[in-house]
């Protein structure tokens, strides 16, 4: 037990709202590419590729504390918390970390795990399947393995390395796409082709690997708003991916597409630009049983989403009912929204007078849509 308490394993800094319940493991560090116009999460940092055996050492020391955890599950399957809990007062606060991490995770099944960071598969494939291989057999209630991959990334990789990737494990890929807009694509910087998208998702769907592919709305700013919209309906009709997860574009001051909007190269898109691009994204899609998910605070109408096929009707319904607001009812909701306050537009009327009249105060006191634009970005911007 002591050589279980001096051992730590590596946590990288993001995963997908999907992954919330996933145990952690991180097999890169940083992103390859790191120059995306609105990224900065990487900046500081070289991407690095850790060896199989520091891996294997990482995935040791869960399936310890793992065991560890598991002596406290009772029979029925609940957990003695407070003695598993217990473990953690002898503990560095680095090994306590790790523990609960793994404690967590078994509480929530115990199923899924998610390899970091930015561009996982960057790395040779033999080196991916020789980890999760080994994943797999130290703790062998995993069901479901994910990770990222950039889109250059992954083009490059053939059907039948994804195909062993397969068979030995891996069951999703998630990858930022952003935009399907080449001249998007090329104003974000983001180091990838529209063609080189298509050639990737092909390759991983026709693998049997599932893929979900982020799209930003507004990252092309108001110039190429539509183009933005229509031209990743074209990609993803092409690919017919598993899941089209929905992020809005925030504009973070640490970014590089901060400046640009500083020096008036970007023009800021408003919210209600932003959801007239997820409506066309839906109205353009073509032939496809995708999923569209909006899993994240930064989409102005988070109960957007369904299968674009059967579901297309009523997400495009509940986009034109806000559209039918008035206009001073549809800035109520963006600052409620933005606030934290509500979820639908049907929320605002369960708002407080006070609120009702701190947010009147608001709408009256900005009355340029540049400033309102950029307004909404920063609140925004506390979402990650």
């Amino acid at each position: 037990m002591t050589e279980v308490m001096q051992k730590t394993y590596r946590i990288g800094p993001i995963r997908p709202p999907s992954e919330a319940n996933s145990l952690l493991l991180q097999i890169t560090e940083g992103c390859t590419w790191n120059r995306c116009k609105f990224c900065s999460l990487y900046r500081r940092k070289k991407f690095k590729a850790f060896s199989v055996e520091s891996i294997k050492k990482d995935i040791d020391v869960m399936a310890e504390y793992a065991e560890l955890a598991q002596n406290h599950q009772l029979k029925d399957g609940t957990w003695d918390r407070r003695a598993a809990l217990q473990i953690l007062e002898k503990m560095t606060s680095e090994e306590q970390e790790c523990y609960y991490f793994i404690y967590r995770w078994l509480v929530h099944g115990g199923e899924n795990v998610f390899l970091q960071d930015g561009n996982s598969l960057a790395v040779k494939t033999e080196r991916i399947l020789e980890v999760l291989r080994y994943l797999r057999e130290k703790l062998p209630s995993i069901r479901r393995i994910t990770t990222y991959g950039r889109a250059e990334t992954l083009s490059k990789i053939s059907v039948e390395q994804y195909r062993q990737l397969k068979e030995a494990g891996l069951d999703r890929i998630h990858s930022g796409f952003e935009s399907g807009s080449d001249r998007v694509l090329e104003l974000i910087n983001k180091g990838v082709t529209s063609e080189q998208e298509i050639t990737a998702g092909r390759n991983i769907k026709e693998s049997g690997i599932e893929l979900s592919v982020y799209f930003m709305p507004g990252v092309g700013g108001k110039e190429y708003s539509r183009e933005n919209a229509i031209e990743t309906a074209r990609v993803v009709s092409a690919i017919n991916p598993d899941y089209i997860r929905i992020r809005s574009t925030i504009i973070y001051k640490s970014a590089d597409l901060w400046d640009d909007y500083l020096n008036g190269s970007f023009q800021m898109c408003s919210e209600n630009d932003k959801l007239m691009e997820i409506k066309l994204l839906i109205e353009n899609i073509k032939g496809c049983t995708t999923v569209l998910v909006s899993d994240h605070m930064n989409n102005l109408l988070q109960n957007v989403q369904g299968r674009v096929d059967l579901d297309r009707q009523k997400m495009l319904s509940m986009i034109d009912e806000y559209f039918a607001m008035p206009e001073y009812k549809q800035k109520m909701f963006q600052i409620a929204r933005r606030s934290g306050l509500v979820t639908t537009p049907a929320d605002l009327d369960l708002l407080s007078r006070d609120w009702v009249e701190r947010i009147s105060a608001a709408i009256e006191s900005i009355k340029d849509e540049a400033v309102w634009n950029r307004e909404m970005n920063n609140m925004m911007s506390r979402y990650t």
